[in-house]
């Protein structure tokens, strides 16, 4: 336990929250810290580099059933309902049973469907078991956010940030072990069975180190029942602002991930390999720029910390929308990536001290995740769409004033430290 840690733990009483609600956490006696930081980023690892790992297989998936591009559109588009069906249950699921066994159950199923989906025969049970993985993907979305959320609050300082990095890390990861594997002739179904075996045996270690931060049943007995939230509650101004926050962020993160390689084949003439490269250097300076943004936030506040962000990113994407050269433009994108880095988990972290209970934290954060699956969803399509009529180059640079909007007319609320 680091210094810090120790710190935290004996400022706050081991089943108080400190943003002052009912919401009591579970944890041993002097491991506050490493019980509660570490087992919630190694969820985000988890989730990641599960979903990471089907996503890159995508290709194989479609050349295994023979599907169409809009077939596997339509694929995709099932899992993303499922998703966001099931988030909008997780605060009513977690307010009954904890958030601990939903994660710890989710952490376990997660696996086997990833493991059938690569071993199933027909179309409509490949459907089927995307539209399960997506629906457990969903809840584990919302959950581990939430999770981490009281984690920060209980510790008093930021950690969002780096559990966030964590899910990039675990992208990446995914992306690298596939190239090895497809290299080597390796089918995607051992693959698939292969990372599941993997993924349920990090599962069942890292179930019994979660912290419980739910008002389970057993939780509401020493402290004041929380208001529930049914369907319809949860959509507070703050929420729907900081969501359409979340949205934009969402579409020009997208933009960056979907269009830059495009951008640099099209209005570059840049080669496929250097075109590439545009993904990797913005997805890599954002998991760098993750990595240390939870001491940044502690030094200079989650307000400050979310406008320079924001108009870094700016900066980074007229730079490579300006750069005539190929290889400058790259680097313009690496720097959009390091200025978008914090600003995800910084909102997450601002709709989770919108309240101070779990179940309704639960249930703000599932409408937060709506929003910004709206923008992942979406995004990319209407830049799609939008160049058709407009250009690759004016599309993406009408995202600059968009993020100049969205870094200065955000309003955060300091974290539980500041």
């Amino acid at each position: 336990m680091t210094a810090e840690d120790r710190t935290a733990a004996h400022a706050t009483p081991a089943n108080a929250d400190p943003a002052g609600g009912g919401t009591t956490i579970s944890a041993q006696p002097g491991r506050a810290g490493s019980a509660g930081r570490w087992p919630a980023t190694a969820v985000f690892f988890l989730n990641g580099l599960t979903l990471s790992t089907y996503l890159v297989r995508l290709g194989s998936l479609k050349d295994k059933h023979h599907l169409s591009d809009g077939q596997l559109g339509l694929i995709g588009m099932a899992f993303a309902v499922a998703a966001l069906a099931c988030m909008q249950g997780v605060g009513p699921l977690t307010a009954r049973v904890g958030i601990r066994p939903v994660l710890r159950t989710a952490l376990l199923v997660m696996p086997v469907l990833l493991a059938l989906v690569g071993l199933v025969g027909g179309t409509v049970g490949l459907v089927v078991l995307v539209m399960a993985l997506g629906a457990v993907h969903g809840t584990v979305d919302t959950a581990m956010n939430t999770h981490a959320v009281a984690i920060e609050r209980r510790l008093g300082r930021p950690i969002l940030s780096g559990c966030h990095a964590a899910w990039s890390v675990s992208a990446v990861m995914a992306s690298l072990a596939t190239a090895v594997l497809e290299g080597v002739g390796i089918p995607f179904a051992p693959h698939l069975v292969a990372a599941a075996a993997v993924l349920m045996a990090g599962g069942l270690l890292l179930g019994p180190l979660l912290a419980e931060t739910g008002t389970g049943n057993h939780a509401r007995t020493s402290s004041p029942a929380p208001r529930r939230l049914g369907l319809r509650g949860g959509w507070s101004r703050q929420v729907v602002t900081l969501g359409l926050t979340g949205t934009a962020l969402m579409v020009c993160e997208g933009a960056a991930l979907g269009w830059s390689a495009i951008f640099l084949l099209d209005s570059r003439g840049a080669s496929l390999g250097i075109a590439a490269t545009a993904v990797t250097a913005y997805t890599g300076a954002q998991a760098i720029g993750r990595v240390i943004g939870d001491r940044l936030t502690l030094r200079h506040g989650p307000q400050i910390l979310f406008r320079v962000g924001g108009l870094v990113a700016a900066c980074g994407l007229a730079m490579a929308l300006l750069s005539p050269s190929p290889a400058a433009a790259v680097g313009g994108f690496a720097v959009a990536g390091a200025g978008a880095s914090v600003l995800i988990p910084l909102a997450y972290s601002a709709v989770g001290q919108a309240k101070a209970d779990s179940p309704e934290t639960a249930t703000l954060i599932s409408r937060f995740t709506t929003f910004t699956y709206a923008g992942t969803l979406f995004g990319p399509a209407v830049i799609g769409w939008a160049a058709e009529f407009a250009g690759l180059t004016w599309t993406l640079a009408a995202l600059i004033p968009v993020l100049c909007a969205v870094a200065l007319l955000s309003r955060l609320p300091n974290s539980p430290q500041h």
